[in-house]
């Protein structure tokens, strides 16, 4: 009779996934080696604007047109971390482009080459993304006045 029990038990239907699963392999700690990352443009653009605007002589990001239109977003809380950053992702690289404006009397050639390294460790370090280029164009230098305002970028 435990052998009708058996044969005429419903058996209860595996829920269905995308992957197989050893018996027993539920919770273990074992590294997951499938699928894939994709990480946009637009979060390796702003890890690029943060870490070149933490870079001491480092004045602002962007050509004049951005500036401006920064200064407005500043203003209403809605500050774009990726103004002045151009960036171009594959698969497993990343090339940065950087529009920079530098505080006078800091050292042009100092400043570019820590903003260099600065984005290149930031991008690779948060994202795993090899960094093959980061090109720093100094679009400007800014000139302190008297009539500047010490927390906002002056507008060119």
């Amino acid at each position: 009779m435990a052998e009708d029990q058996k044969t005429t038990t419903p058996s209860v239907a595996a829920p269905a996934t995308r992957v197989d699963r050893a018996p027993g392999s539920r919770g273990t700690d074992a590294p997951t080696t499938a699928g894939t990352i994709t990480i946009a443009d637009s979060v390796v653009a702003k890890v690029a604007g943060i870490a070149a605007r933490e870079v001491s002589g480092v004045y602002a990001l962007g050509g004049g047109g951005a500036r401006a239109i920064g200064a407005i977003r500043d203003a209403i809380n809605a500050t774009d971390l990726t103004q002045g950053v151009k960036v171009e992702v594959g698969e497993t690289q990343a090339a940065v482009d950087l529009k920079v404006v530098v505080e006078y009397p800091a050292p042009i050639a100092r400043v570019a080459d820590e903003v260099r390294s600065s984005v290149a460790g930031a991008v690779h370090r948060l994202t795993g993304l090899e960094v093959v280029e980061v090109n720093v164009e100094i679009h400007d230098v800014h000139i302190e006045d008297d009539s500047d305002d010490q927390a906002e970028p002056r507008v060119a």
